[in-house]
């Protein structure tokens, strides 16, 4: 067992805190302020809801995913696995708002339509920048979180508080790959005396995830070259571009990679996860041979659940979503990005910790390297 001042000195002090928010909404001791974890007090607690589910305590990554999985095909480099897709919003106004296809919004708002969820968790920013949890209960404002941001905002924060509302029961959350491993360690391996609910923890929708950005430095990134206030959405071409795309109005500003690399938040560099593999639908950017300008329009999907199949047939039959073929190639270079991050991970602990450590991934070393050979 260890305390809160233990859970700082291991996780914010080393630099691997995420800022997902799964310390912070109902403790008094931990907080989040433009994107930095800060706790106000030491807190001699010897387990505790911070360091239970806390995304970059030790956890046993296989483990945790065959408790969560039972049954399900796992592919060892990308997770649970039963389908992948191409697939867009059919709301064309949903698209126009959207990072890519909208797939992520389209969804949401279904699933609080047909009752599926009563709310959900969403991420909110203003301009791709200063993003922020919110709870929404209305799908018709879902689309207001429509978009991207490259800051991670403590959204979990705002979950841990509609887990003790009375009034959410069935609530779905979108998530990067910190977010939701956070969501499935409340899930299986809750506080026998506090779980805070986490049964009310339903749909589970992963984001496809790099990396993070410093808020600062995203912040004065894009003021150097945009008008901040008129920024409507901001992108990662495909790594041949080696850019960063800002939109402010009619025009689009290409940003060299080279200036935003160095923003990468440290934490990051230590993560696993590239495809969000602690989820029941997993949705990034499309990849396909029709190039960039038609896959900025879509969405690569990966279904791992028996609710995420049920979503997207429901969507197939409500005609919410459109679909194309998915290329023959299209798994493998899903498999090969994941495993590279793993890789680029496994190095960053290993230097961290020295060569026999992987850091709060060491349970699934042997795991791990078994991927990655």
């Amino acid at each position: 067992m260890i305390s809160t001042f233990a859970l700082d000195s291991t996780v914010l002090q080393e630099g691997l805190c995420t800022t997902c928010g799964a310390c912070q909404g109902l403790c008094p001791y931990w907080d989040c302020v433009k994107g930095r974890t800060i706790t106000y007090f030491e807190c001699q607690r010897q387990d505790g809801r911070c360091q239970r589910f806390c995304p970059r305590m030790p956890v046993d990554l296989k483990a945790l995913m065959e408790k969560a999985f039972p049954g399900e095909n796992i592919i060892p480099e990308i997770g649970p696995f039963r389908s992948l897709l191409l697939t867009r919003a059919a709301d064309p106004d949903i698209r126009a708002g959207s990072q890519h296809g909208g797939t992520v919004t389209a969804l949401m708002e279904l699933a609080l339509r047909e009752g599926l969820i009563d709310s959900a968790v969403l991420t909110k920013s203003k301009n791709t920048l200063d993003p922020e949890g919110v709870l929404v209960t209305d799908p018709d404002k879902v689309r207001q979180c429509s978009g991207s941001s490259f800051q991670i905002a403590p959204a979990l924060a705002q979950l841990n508080r509609a887990l003790a509302d009375d009034r959410c029961h069935k609530i779905g959350v979108v998530g990067t790959p910190c977010k939701t491993l956070a969501l499935y360690k409340m899930r299986y391996d809750p506080l026998p005396d506090n779980d805070n609910h986490a049964g009310n923890i339903g749909l589970i929708l992963g984001l496809f995830c790099g990396w993070g950005l410093d808020w600062d430095g995203i912040r004065s990134l894009t003021e150097k070259y945009a008008d901040a206030g008129s920024v409507t959405h901001a992108d990662i071409p495909p790594s041949k571009y080696h850019s960063y795309e800002i939109r402010a109005g009619e025009k689009t500003v290409s940003v060299n990679l080279d200036e935003v690399t160095p923003l990468v938040r440290n934490a990051c560099h230590y993560c696993a996860d590239m495809t969000c593999e602690f989820s029941d639908l997993s949705v990034g950017g499309a990849r396909s041979k029709d190039g960039w300008d038609v896959d900025k329009g879509w969405n690569q999907v990966i279904v791992r659940t028996k609710l995420g199949q049920d979503l997207i047939e429901l969507a197939k039959a409500k005609g919410v979503l459109e679909f194309k073929e998915v290329p023959d190639t299209a798994l493998d270079k899903i498999k090969s990005a994941s495993s590279g991050k793993k890789r680029t991970a496994m190095r960053y602990l290993h230097e961290k910790y020295g060569s026999e450590s992987l850091g709060y991934l060491q349970p699934s070393a042997d795991w791990l390297k078994t991927i990655t050979d």
